[in-house]
Protein backbone atom coordinates (compact mmCIF):
# COMPACT_ATOMS: atom_id res chain seq x y z
CA UNK A 1 0.00 0.00 0.00
CA UNK A 2 1.04 3.52 -0.68
CA UNK A 3 1.03 5.94 1.43
CA UNK A 4 1.18 10.10 0.88
CA UNK A 5 2.67 11.83 3.62
CA UNK A 6 3.17 15.54 4.50
CA UNK A 7 6.14 15.97 6.67
CA UNK A 8 6.62 18.40 9.56
CA UNK A 9 9.82 17.91 11.00
CA UNK A 10 11.17 19.73 14.18
CA UNK A 11 7.26 19.56 15.49
CA UNK A 12 6.36 18.98 19.22
CA UNK A 13 5.54 15.63 19.91
CA UNK A 14 1.77 16.19 21.23
CA UNK A 15 0.48 16.10 17.77
CA UNK A 16 2.34 12.75 15.68
CA UNK A 17 0.15 11.04 13.03
CA UNK A 18 -3.27 12.02 11.53
CA UNK A 19 -5.18 11.32 8.45
CA UNK A 20 -5.72 14.35 6.39
CA UNK A 21 -8.43 13.70 4.48
CA UNK A 22 -10.96 10.42 4.01
CA UNK A 23 -8.51 8.88 1.76
CA UNK A 24 -6.92 6.08 4.28
CA UNK A 25 -3.48 7.13 2.22
CA UNK A 26 -2.82 10.51 3.13
CA UNK A 27 -0.86 11.56 6.38
CA UNK A 28 0.40 14.38 7.98
CA UNK A 29 3.37 12.91 10.31
CA UNK A 30 5.00 15.65 12.85
CA UNK A 31 8.26 14.47 14.15
CA UNK A 32 10.83 16.16 16.85
CA UNK A 33 14.29 15.18 15.12
CA UNK A 34 15.55 17.94 12.20
CA UNK A 35 15.68 17.16 8.63
CA UNK A 36 19.23 16.06 8.81
CA UNK A 37 21.28 12.96 7.30
CA UNK A 38 17.82 11.59 7.06
CA UNK A 39 16.86 11.23 10.42
CA UNK A 40 13.18 12.97 10.08
CA UNK A 41 12.41 10.25 7.43
CA UNK A 42 13.34 7.32 9.68
CA UNK A 43 10.82 8.91 12.10
CA UNK A 44 8.67 8.97 10.03
CA UNK A 45 9.34 5.39 8.81
CA UNK A 46 9.32 4.48 12.77
CA UNK A 47 5.64 6.52 13.40
CA UNK A 48 3.97 4.53 10.00
CA UNK A 49 4.92 1.24 11.28
CA UNK A 50 3.79 1.62 14.68
CA UNK A 51 0.53 3.34 13.23
CA UNK A 52 0.08 0.14 10.69
CA UNK A 53 1.35 -2.64 13.16
CA UNK A 54 4.61 -3.68 10.97
CA UNK A 55 8.18 -4.19 11.79
CA UNK A 56 10.12 -0.60 10.51
CA UNK A 57 11.65 -3.15 8.01
CA UNK A 58 8.68 -2.97 6.00
CA UNK A 59 7.85 0.51 6.00
CA UNK A 60 10.22 2.16 2.91
CA UNK A 61 10.42 5.35 1.10
CA UNK A 62 9.89 5.88 -2.05
CA UNK A 63 10.12 9.08 -2.98
CA UNK A 64 10.60 12.30 -1.53
CA UNK A 65 13.88 12.11 0.47
CA UNK A 66 14.34 15.48 0.80
CA UNK A 67 10.65 17.26 0.13
CA UNK A 68 8.27 17.80 2.75
CA UNK A 69 5.96 15.76 0.53
CA UNK A 70 6.89 12.10 0.59
CA UNK A 71 5.29 8.64 -0.74
CA UNK A 72 6.10 5.65 1.72
CA UNK A 73 5.35 2.22 1.14
CA UNK A 74 4.15 -0.22 3.35
CA UNK A 75 4.83 -3.91 2.74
Amino acid sequence: MKIFVKAKPNSPPSLKLRRTSESKTIYLVSVKEAPKDGRANIAIQEALAEHFGVAPSRVRLVSGFSSRNKVFEVL
